[in-house]
């Protein structure tokens, strides 16, 4: 008897009570999906190799010849045989707990410097206030608390809005605190020259010197920021190479000769004011503040000096990070060194907030 297999289909003939299976030729087993096939250099096409699909790349059949690129907004899964989209990266208020740290830090911040404020203008006919020209010390806390606030434009998914307000928010309110430090430390050198008889320095003491150092100063800052958001703003950027898996949704600075600017003419103002403060620390404390000025500026100058090259060694939201962590650091750092001591001497030692007291010293 005769038996006629179909060697194209490869189909499973009954012959009696036999069964008969055609079989493969093949000296490689099946590449499964997640891999493709790779030739050995033989003369038969049949033997080859399977390796994993390359990083980006899927195969979803079986003996795949190639693999297939996943889109810039996905990523393989772990067998790599399907893609799926991206995690996104940024500090997010629902599940980076980051976001809260930073938001409860900030509004502490944001209620120390109120209750600051509000000493101040309870006590604002006390010698201790008004011998260091208390406007600009309210000016100050004002722009200590606005820096404090400006931590939440570094939260949430960035967009367009608010990467440029993140970034010049901080020059500028820096800019005027600094500036406001260094009014109060010229009025200082200003105000003990004069005291001799006959000095020229007496023309200088007027109530608008300190004002036209803080306008002039901030002025240059707020000039450095409109040219910056003219030319070419911060805008929100996808980051798609830098971590396999993840969309970093960030701020790009635009133009890095702005955004450096900005952040050196803050280093400068801090530098004069500290200088400054450092030569006028040892004149009488009836009206010297200069040695709180002095240690507020160093310790001003050193965080930022130190954020520089974590800021440029990191990426993604620890980026922000460590942007937040220098914003809040220097603020307290100006609100514990000029207001502290003024606020200890205010609420606990009563007694030496007195004129007879302050011309003694």
């Amino acid at each position: 008897m005769l038996v006629l297999l179909n060697l194209r289909d490869k189909s499973l003939l009954d012959v009696g009570v036999a069964k008969v299976t055609i079989p493969v030729s093949r000296c490689s087993g099946p590449c499964l999906p997640g891999s493709r096939k790779k030739p050995r250099e033989t003369i038969h096409i049949c033997c080859y190799d399977c390796i994993p699909c390359s990083e980006g790349e899927i195969s979803n059949i079986t003996d795949a010849d190639n693999c297939i690129q996943c889109e810039s907004d996905e990523w393989p899964n772990e067998e790599r045989d399907r893609c799926l989209p991206k995690v996104t990266e940024y500090i997010s208020y629902q599940n980076d707990p980051m976001a809260s740290v930073f938001s409860c830090l900030s509004l502490f911040g944001c209620l120390v410097t109120g209750f600051i404020f509000t000493i101040f203008i309870s006590y604002q006919d006390t010698p201790i206030v008004k011998a260091n020209n208390r406007n600009l010390s309210y000016l100050l806390l004002v722009s200590i608390f606005l820096s404090f606030l400006s931590v939440f434009l570094f939260l949430g998914r960035p967009s367009d809005v608010t990467c440029r307000l993140r970034e010049t928010s901080f020059g500028v309110f820096f800019s005027v605190a600094v500036s406001s430090l260094l009014a109060k430390t010229v009025m200082v050198c200003v105000a003990f020259k004069s005291t001799k008889p006959g000095s020229p320095w007496r023309r200088w003491l007027s109530v608008k010197l300190p004002y036209t150092i803080v306008l002039l100063c901030s002025s240059i800052q707020v000039v450095i920021c409109v040219i910056w958001l003219s030319i070419s703003p911060p805008f929100q950027d996808l980051d798609t190479q830098s971590s396999p898996g993840k969309i970093i949704i960030q701020c790009n600075e635009g133009s890095d000769i702005c955004f450096y600017s900005m952040l050196g003419y803050m280093g400068l103002l801090a530098a004069g004011s500290f200088l400054l403060a450092f030569m006028v620390r040892t004149l009488p404390d009836s009206f010297n503040e200069a040695k709180y000025i002095t240690f507020s500026m160093l310790l001003f100058c050193s965080v930022w000096i130190s954020m520089i090259p974590a800021y440029l060694s990191t990426r993604g939201k620890y980026m922000v990070a460590v942007e937040i962590f220098a914003v809040m650091a220097s603020s307290a750092g100006l609100l514990g060194c000029v207001f502290f001591p003024k606020c200890f001497i205010i609420l606990f030692r009563s007694e030496m907030n007195t004129k007879i007291d302050l011309l003694r010293k």
